[in-house]
């Protein structure tokens, strides 16, 4: 039988109440994930449990490899679903601490009504179990989103994104919202071999773009497109921020790169130091949310990356300190009052400190949380990472403006996660209460738990409940 039980992660009756009382049942708002769009559009259902639980997910792929499985079992062709999924399970058994350890177990209980525990031994019984539930339940996207109790979900999409797929998902009948965030990383990061690709792209759908303005008005033109859609909220991912330039040493990097031309780091650096710039100010225009993301070193492993591609399990922690840089953005942007609401996810632990700190040097009158710390995030969304990250949080920030969790994930089981973390929240404030360091009024920390599950997101995002 599984170990997870009704008290997981609860470690005082006052943690109990807390998460059954306020916190269980409180809807979900996922304003960052992967979820492919198309595939919720679609809605057909899933033809095996590899291909929900396994397929796209490098969270699961990197503790296969860690295991000394082949490459051939996690992500080759020659391999069938059913030896990738029992390789799994027999991994997984051992991987105790791991988050994946404790998620991968609540998953099969939520979604599949399976108690086995996942190891070597019971692999095959857990694959048969699955599969019969997923051909007798029709499982499919809608039916997996609606069950997690999920009230919007906000997917992460590049500026040349075709949209039409969200209109025609918003003419469905389900219970929650899709919504594009706007992502311009594939235009940021100049350096890319593909870049004059990625901009042919967006000269497809705005015409030609041969210098700064052209660039600007084309990216101004898709927020605008966006927004059309229903968006709220951008979203920038840098190893680190850079220094702000002008658009005059932008323009002249750009034309470079434009002609064909490899650009140094330096020329790299200047581009994307204005360009962010350049898009925090867009962002306030227009009342759009930023959530920036620093701190991963991404693509490490070249040869893996020349097999398998982008986003495939070989990022890792950065160790680039760019706080001073971004002291200088905040304070330039505050100065033109261009600073856009901004969630800050930071990826290296050793800054959680200077990033909460700086935060608390640019907040706005009248707005709760301004400029947020965002949720323990990727590395650090485990047991660990989320309660340093509130003990870091509130030691000189507001717990009650923090907009919640969200799963940054591809898969469409890794709802969990929301009530993995809503678990540690209750454990730590119910500990505190029992100790007597904080009030004892159960129903006003109860609303406090309510608001920092899914409350805050939706005033600080500016939807509309559902």
């Amino acid at each position: 039988m599984s170990y997870i039980k009704e008290n997981f992660l609860l470690k005082t009756k006052t943690a109990e109440k807390l998460y059954e009382t306020y916190a269980k049942n409180m809807p979900i708002f996922d304003y960052h994930c992967h979820l492919p769009e198309k595939q919720i559009l679609e809605n057909k259902p899933f033809n095996d449990v590899f291909e929900i639980w396994l397929s796209g997910d490098h969270y699961k792929w990197r503790l296969m490899r860690n295991y000394g499985v082949d490459e051939e079992m996690i992500t080759g062709k020659s391999s069938t679903n059913k030896e990738k999924f029992l390789v799994y399970c027999k991994t997984l058994g051992t991987a105790f601490g791991n988050p994946l350890y404790h998620w991968s177990q609540v998953e099969l209980k939520e979604f599949f009504n399976c108690e086995l525990e996942i190891n070597e031994e019971n692999a095959e019984q857990i694959w048969d179990w699955c599969n019969e539930f997923i051909k007798l339940n029709n499982i499919t996207p809608q039916k997996l989103i609606e069950q997690s109790n999920v009230k919007y979900l906000f997917t992460t999409n590049e500026v040349f994104d075709d949209l039409s797929t969200f209109e025609e998902i918003a003419k469905k009948d389900y219970k929650f919202k899709v919504i594009p965030a706007f992502r311009a990383d594939k235009i940021m990061n100049i350096e890319a071999e593909r870049y004059n690709e990625f901009v042919g792209w967006l000269e497809a759908i705005e015409g030609k773009i041969d210098d700064m303005t052209a660039l600007q008005t084309a990216l101004e033109n898709r927020l605008q497109a966006f927004i059309k859609v229903g968006t709220t909220a951008s979203d920038i991912a840098l190893e680190r921020v850079c220094p702000v330039t002008t658009k005059e040493e932008a323009e002249a990097v750009f034309k470079k790169r434009r002609s064909g031309e490899a650009i140094s780091v330096e020329e790299s650096e200047i581009f994307k130091g204005y360009l962010t710039y350049f898009l925090f100010k867009l962002y306030a225009k227009y009342g759009i949310a930023t959530e920036l993301h620093l701190g991963a070193m991404r693509n490490n492993n070249s040869r893996m990356m020349e097999k398998l591609g982008l986003d495939t399990g070989f990022d890792s922690i950065s160790e680039d300190n760019s706080i001073k840089n971004t002291s200088r953005l905040f304070d330039k942007l505050d100065k033109e009052g261009c600073l856009p609401k901004t969630i800050l996810f930071n990826l290296n632990p050793k800054m959680n400190a200077e990033i909460m700190t700086l935060i608390g040097c640019f907040q706005g009158s009248g707005v709760k949380g301004k400029v947020q710390y965002g949720p323990a995030w990727w590395f650090l969304d485990n047991k660990v990472g989320m309660e340093r990250h509130l003990e870091d949080l509130t030691a000189t920030g507001h717990l009650g403006a923090f907009v919640g969790m969200l799963t940054d994930s591809r898969s469409f089981l890794s709802y969990p996660r929301h009530h993995y973390f809503r678990r540690i929240l209750c454990n730590y404030l119910g500990k505190l209460m029992e100790e007597g360091e904080m009030t004892t009024d159960l129903a006003f920390v109860g609303k406090v738990v309510e608001d920092i599950c899914f409350n805050n997101s939706v005033a600080y995002l500016g939807v509309e409940k559902v």
